[in-house]
């Protein structure tokens, strides 16, 4: 009996130093970026063994990139793009999914099956098509050509659908009694009963939209004042003018809206229980 409850100890001591080694490992580019950010510019950010921390920090980085490019604009640009793409995703999302879900007509599982095979599809393979529509249309080099492709998403729609399948039908029912239509019953009882799913797909599509730099460096113009900021650090890591601790603090600037949406929203990311506002 003692045996086995050592061998349990020491497999569990091996599995917790297997699991800090693999956080040491996914943490250490991270801490590589903080550090080379806070170095001044006599301190070797290249050396080996790597120095993750300045001897002595300094936040001149932070002004000098702040000072010498329009980071203030970028970072607009991007929580204008982040933010809309967010408000349409939920909403063409949600109105796609609900019929989809709690609806009964002929075709409906062979078009969901149909939208999530798109998942499939590589976003290079409709990028051309995607570009020509954009300049079709105007959109080039503006918000909604950034928006374009992201206002609504397999994944999304999948994974409201599923949510709102899992809403009691005493809910739905009882709203109907009431004499409120699809739109009543999806706007006051499905959204709020289905409130996790909208936080999560949201949290999904801002870190998607924040951090995506294919699209936009296609769509808005080199240099212009509308570049987000995946771009515009692209720009600042010009090699002819490298200065890889601006490039570091500026990605850290991009970084800190991600994690304080994060530590903002992660309470709510919690299955909860939408039958509990039915009595039995």
């Amino acid at each position: 009996m003692l045996s086995k409850l050592q061998s349990r100890k020491a497999n569990r001591i091996w599995l917790y130093l297997l699991l800090i080694a693999i956080a040491i490992a996914m943490l250490f580019p991270l801490l590589w970026l903080l550090g080379t950010s806070l170095k001044s510019p006599t301190e070797d950010i290249f050396g080996f063994p790597p120095k993750l921390f300045p001897t002595q920090p300094t936040f001149q980085n932070f002004q000098q990139v702040w000072q010498n490019y329009p980071f203030g604009h970028y970072l607009l640009n991007s929580t204008i793009v982040a933010a809309l793409t967010v408000g349409l995703n939920l909403l063409f999302c949600s109105l796609a999914a609900y019929p989809l879900a709690r609806l009964d007509f002929r075709g409906r599982n062979l078009i969901f099956a149909g939208i999530v095979s798109t998942i499939m599809i590589p976003f290079q393979i409709v990028m051309i098509p995607l570009y020509v529509l954009t300049v079709q249309l105007g959109l080039k080099n503006s918000y909604l050509g950034v928006i374009l492709p992201s206002i609504a998403t397999a994944f999304g729609i999948f994974l409201l659908r599923q949510a709102f399948q899992g809403v009691p039908k005493e809910l739905e029912e009882a709203a109907r009694l009431d004499g409120s239509s699809e739109l009543g019953i999806w706007w006051h009882v499905m959204l709020p009963a289905v409130r996790p799913a909208l936080i999560t797909l949201a949290i999904f599509v801002f870190v998607g939209s924040w951090s995506d730099f294919l699209w936009p460096l296609i769509v808005l113009d080199p240099g212009s004042n509308s570049m987000t900021l995946p771009v515009a650090l692209s720009y600042i890591a010009n090699p002819r003018n490298q200065d890889w601790r601006q490039s570091a603090a500026g990605a850290v600037i991009s970084i800190v809206p991600v994690l304080f949406l994060f530590l903002l929203l992660q309470q709510y990311i919690i299955p909860t229980d939408t039958g509990s506002g039915v009595k039995g």
